[in-house]
Parts: C-alpha cells; structure tokens; sequence
C-alpha cells in the first residue's frame, strides 16, 4: 500500500500557522514513509472562496518548500461524482429524500431546545414515502444514519474515540439546490484520491464520526485518522491577532524565514529527544506520528524569533541580502543601487550575527545606503560631543592615509590610534560607529568601514564634523 496523504483547506481566508503545520505534517508523513502527498483546494463554498485566498494557499506552500506530488484537486470541478455518490445511495436505500421546510426545522430545533434536548433533525423523513410529499416540492438528500450501537475511531494521536449513534442526527448529503455538503463532499474526494491517513486538526473530531458513516453506507474502507491538538496563544486561549502573527503571510512579513517557521512548527506538537534545530532532510528521517502529543501547543513567539535567529546565521549572505535589499525598496532617506548591495554583502556575516528577524536585519543595515547628513539617535549623539569630534578629526586623518582599506588594514590602524592617544579601542570606535550609522550598533567597526569603503567613511566624517558638536 502507498502511503497517501493530503492537504485540503478551504480558500476563505489566509494560510493560517494551524492549517500550515497540519500541510507541514502531511508532508513530511508522506516523504518519511515513501508515499505521496497530495493538495486539494476545497472551493465548493462560492461566495467565500476567492482566487486570491488561493494564491495565497499556493504561494504560503510553495514559500514553506511544502510540494504536492500532483496537480491541485479542486472540489468544485468534482461536484458531479459528489451527487453520483449521493444517488447512489438514495438508490440503495442508505439515504433518503427530506421534504421539511424551513420553519419546520426551525420549529423542530425550538422544541428540542425547550425540552432542554440537543436541536437535531428528528427522522421526520426518514421512514415517510416520499409520494406524501406536495408536487415539487423542494427536499434535501439525508443519510439513514445508524441509531443503534457507536461509531468507534481508532485514531492515531487521540487514540481510540467513540461516540453513541444515538447522539448523530441524518445528516445532508445534498441541499435542496443540488449541491453537495462539505462533509460528503470530503469523503468522497478522499475515497477518490486513495487517501490512506487523513491528518488534520481535532477539532474535526466530531466531522470524522459523521463523515466514517458514509464510507460505512457505501462499503469503504475507512482511512487512517490522524486529529492533530490545536494551536493556542502564549495564554492559552484561541491563537488571534492580539497574540502576534498567525498566518504564513505574516510571518514571512514580519522577517521568518521559511526554514524557521517549519522547524517550530515541527516542534509545536511533536518532538524527537532533544533534537531542535532539524534541516528537512532530518525532519523527513525522524518524522512520525509516535512523536505527536495530545495536548493543545502553545505558540511561543520569543522562542520562534531565538530558533529564526539560528537560522539567519546559517543562511546565505547573497539571499539575506537579497531580501534586506528587498524591504529596504522605497525606504525614505535610504538609497537602494548596486553600491548600497555591495556594502550589505560585504557587511552581511556581522549583520546576520545581531538579528533575530529580516526585519530587523533590514533595519540595522540601512545604514549602508543614508544619505548625507545623518540622522542620530539620542545615544549616538552623547558620543559625537567634543570628545567624540576630536576622536573622529583624528582617526579620520589616519584612514585618510590608508592605501589599504581592509578590515585588517583598519583595524591595525584604529589601535594604533588608541595606544598613541592612551585612550580604549572603544572610545576610537564608538565616535566611527555613531558617525557612520547615526546609531550605537553595527558589525565590528572594521568591517563596517571596509564596507563603506575609504571616500564614503570621510564624507559621513566630515559631514559630523562640518555641522559641528550634535549636542551642543
């Protein structure tokens, strides 16, 4: 048997951190065990689906390196086999034609309600000849669920769940349009496309034992179910937006890089020994649903931001600073040509080793394209006071010598300075820091200015000395 997995959102909204674990999980399940893992865009809700929600589902996928081993199901285009399915069994008996209007249904819920009963349909329909029924009248298609004995799921991270028959209503299978329902639709996709585990969140727990008695009344081999605990907010509560982030889209905004998220997201929920920081190639190795607990995960954003900051250091200077070069695009005050590029790459192993996000990466390296005159923080403008000029005035005329300006060059040039004046290498370099970055932070100073290169560290220099002490 093929390991057959899938991932199967609804195209209403954004590709939240939940649906993407629960992708990421599928994915790795199918590679782990040599199978195929498939994506179906359930789309059969018109007026909430969008094609914009579904770039969004593809483009989030593709940027978390998540690839389906086929072209995207969608739902809608199969709604002819979802009514085959439901002829079918209306034909076997298993379902049957529901006449009720809709103030009898409202009438049928107010009076279960007052008798302080669970508001289900109750079988008006279920034994009735349809004959009895008005000419034309509009009628639902139900299935004739079983009302004796319990539905019993033997699931893979919940373990074995059962619930009494008694407690299902006869679900629809389809609406007095024609069009078939989510849950018989899903079934019917999943039989279809020969998948053997479904793996998705617990809160579908309840849909799985409605959705087992369809495969039962049409003689299916049920697959594998996998309910997956659900994401809560650093309290506990329902993940939401007073938390931080919570889809793809803004993650990859606000500076992760793809490899951290999945990496976290991996650990949300599963675990393997000690084991933290795994390549993909790692993941698809130790990847199984043994390691999956019960319990509802946590989102912990400072220990995401720790784990994308491992990440940042390990990555490629040319890509980082690609994407710096990218958020840095239209910044006021902040030029962004091949020269700024070129400063950032050569600066990029320090940069990288101070942030935690590309924002802030982004941030800390624009610098490299400011335009004259800086601005400065009020920390960099304590040390441009006298002191500070006099310290700049001087190292300044030392660079200006250099016919080398390597960091090594710079270096060797910055100390010789401080030993000949009796004065802390920090005291030459935090007035070139704040000079050259209108702030207190920077890769090593050396390297800084080896970045910027000789004409640019005497413009931004001089530019601090002609407007004279900043804090005067």
């Amino acid at each position: 048997m093929t390991i057959r997995t899938r991932f199967a959102p609804s195209p209403t909204g954004l590709l939240h951190v939940g649906n993407a674990r629960a992708a990421l999980f599928n994915f790795l399940f199918a590679r782990h065990h040599g199978g195929e893992f498939l994506l179906r865009i359930e789309d059969t809700d018109k007026e909430r689906s969008t094609q914009k929600a579904v770039d969004v589902i593809f483009d989030g996928l593709a940027w978390m390196g998540i690839e389906a081993d086929a072209e995207p199901v969608f739902q809608s285009a199969r709604q002819d086999r979802h009514t085959e399915v439901a002829l079918e069994l209306l034909a076997k008996g298993q379902a049957y034609k529901c006449f009720c209007t809709p103030e009898e249904l409202t009438a049928m819920r107010e009076k279960a309600m007052a008798e302080k009963r669970p508001p289900r349909y109750d079988g008006t329909w279920r034994d009735r000849d349809p004959s009895e029924a008005p000419e034309g009248a509009p009628y639902v298609v139900r299935l004739k669920a079983p009302r004796e004995g319990e539905t019993v799921i033997k699931d893979l991270v919940q373990g074995e769940v059962r619930v009494a028959n008694a407690e299902m209503d006869d679900l629809i299978l389809l609406r007095s349009d024609g069009t078939p329902t989510y849950l018989h639709a899903v079934v019917v996709d999943d039989h279809d496309m020969e998948i053997t585990h479904v793996m998705r969140g617990d809160d579908h727990l309840t849909n799985t034992f409605r959705q087992a008695m369809i495969y039962r009344a049409m003689g299916w081999d049920l697959p594998h179910f996998a309910h997956l605990p659900l994401i809560h907010g650093p309290d506990g509560a329902k993940l939401s937006k007073r938390h931080g982030a919570q889809s793809v889209v803004d993650f990859r905004e606000e500076g992760y890089l793809p490899e951290a998220l999945c990496n976290y997201l991996l650990r949300l929920g599963w675990g393997h020994g000690d084991a933290e920081v795994l390549s993909r190639e790692e993941q698809i190795k130790l990847f199984d649903l043994d390691g999956v607990g019960r319990s509802p995960s946590r989102m912990d954003y400072v220990k995401l931001a720790h784990l994308n900051g491992i990440w940042m250091r390990q990555a490629d200077d040319e890509r980082l600073t690609n994407d710096v070069m990218e958020r840095l695009q239209g910044r006021e005050g902040v030029v962004t040509n091949d020269k700024t590029r070129a400063r950032i790459l050569a600066m990029m192993p320090g940069l990288k080793e101070r942030a935690k996000t590309l924002v802030e990466l982004a941030d800390n390296a624009a610098f490299a394209g400011f335009t004259l005159p800086l601005t400065f923080t009020p920390k960099a403008e304590k040390l441009l006071g006298e002191d500070g000029r006099k310290v700049l005035e001087g190292v300044g005329k030392e660079l200006a010598a250099l016919k080398d300006f390597t960091p090594e060059a710079i270096d060797a040039t910055l100390r010789a300075y401080a030993e000949k004046h009796e004065i802390k290498l920090g005291s030459v370099a935090q007035p070139l820091r704040a000079a050259m970055t209108g702030s207190t932070t920077s890769p090593g100073i050396d390297l800084t200015l080896s970045a910027l290169g000789q004409d640019e560290v005497l413009a931004r220099i001089a530019a601090v000395l002609a407007a004279g002490s900043v804090d005067a």
